[in-house]
């Protein structure tokens, strides 16, 4: 299947002196940079990964309006967005602005969020449940709110003495960007929140992390939650085609520097823990191998083979240069074998 293949990057920054990204402006830039030369190479996607009171890239729109602005094919994205923290008002705001200046190629992830570096850091951003309810409830009515603005019907009662002159009715949040709404992704860990995402007619980007609901190996259970959501898909009568996204650490190891980081990765098989107290997940294998062997591994891949877009997770602190070398090397020496290209 041609798949489109993008790069998903959760910006790490850290003072240490063998990091090439040692600072927030460092992170920001360096994904600018990644993404015009991700475009140039061929990729088609740059996503980033969304991570509060950490280290990592916090706030996307800004990093997404600038990457818009540099770029002029590729799609650029989140992957994911938490949307505890989220206004969802202000959200569409922030997102009509950032789709409108790259033309509309933004593909905006969001999902009920992960694991934290801080309890409950929803509540410093002036969020909580409300009673009786669990701060997933509270993501998806904040997603649901979202969706329901960026159809751009009004809601707002207009002013009887307005500051500047207005349409008539009722007036809608503003930039609006037509055909956003059909892509919006929704991060999910779980067979059930796919087949919820499915219903609502969103896009499903799955990681590589899931909850262990079977026990089998996690590209099956992956590939098993794919299966779900386009049969809910279907059910549900949807216009148009979803999309289906899965993000993978891939290396293929082509000269020198490839091997010394990565061919003793010690991560070629799947691992269990618990991500909270009730929860088993399933994290997924990374790849890295020669090409031939990288090739004939990711062909046993049933999940890569079910999406039609490929996210290769990137270790952005070894520097812009050598992460355009780990997406070239993939585009160029395993991509055309599978079919991808």
């Amino acid at each position: 299947m041609k798949k489109k293949i993008g790069f998903l990057s959760f910006g790490h920054w850290t003072p240490s002196p063998q990091s090439q990204t040692r600072s927030a402006a460092d992170a920001l830039l360096q994904s600018i940079d990644l993404a015009v030369a991700a475009e140039e190479l061929g990729a088609d996607g740059a996503y980033f990964r969304v991570h509060h009171f950490a280290r990592q890239l916090a706030s996307p729109f800004p990093l997404l309006a600038a990457v818009g602005a540099k770029t002029k094919r590729i799609e650029i994205g989140t992957g994911v967005l938490d949307m505890r923290y989220e206004n969802p008002l202000h959200m569409a705001e922030d997102a009509g602005a950032a789709d409108l200046i790259a033309g509309g190629r933004l593909q905006l992830g969001i999902s009920r969020g992960s694991p934290e570096q801080v309890i409950e850091g929803w509540r410093y951003f002036g969020y909580e449940p409300a009673e009786g309810q669990t701060d997933a409830d509270m993501a998806r009515q904040h997603t649901q709110a979202l969706l329901d603005v960026l159809k751009g019907k009004g809601f707002a009662q207009l002013h009887p003495r307005p500051m500047f002159p207005n349409p008539p009715g009722l007036l809608r949040i503003e930039p609006h960007s037509e055909g956003l709404r059909e892509r919006i992704w929704w991060g999910s860990s779980s067979n059930a929140t796919a087949v919820w995402a499915a219903k609502l007619g969103l896009n499903l980007q799955s990681s590589t992390l899931k909850n262990d609901e079977t026990g089998e190996p996690f590209h099956v259970q992956q590939a098993r939650q794919i299966r779900a959501y386009r049969a809910a898909w279907k059910e549900a009568g949807h216009a148009r085609a979803p999309r289906v996204s899965v993000s993978r650490s891939i290396f293929a190891l082509v000269n020198d520097q490839d091997r010394l980081y990565f061919s003793r990765s010690g991560q070629d098989s799947d691992s269990v823990g618990f991500i909270d107290d009730q929860t088993q997940a399933i994290f997924g294998r990374s790849y890295a191998a020669e090409p031939d062997l990288l090739v004939r591994q990711l062909a046993q891949d049933e999940a890569i083979a079910e999406a039609d877009t490929l996210l290769l997770t990137v270790p952005n602190r070894l520097g812009v240069d050598y992460n355009a070398h780990v997406i070239e090397s993939i585009l160029t020496h395993v991509a055309p074998a599978l079919g991808w290209r």
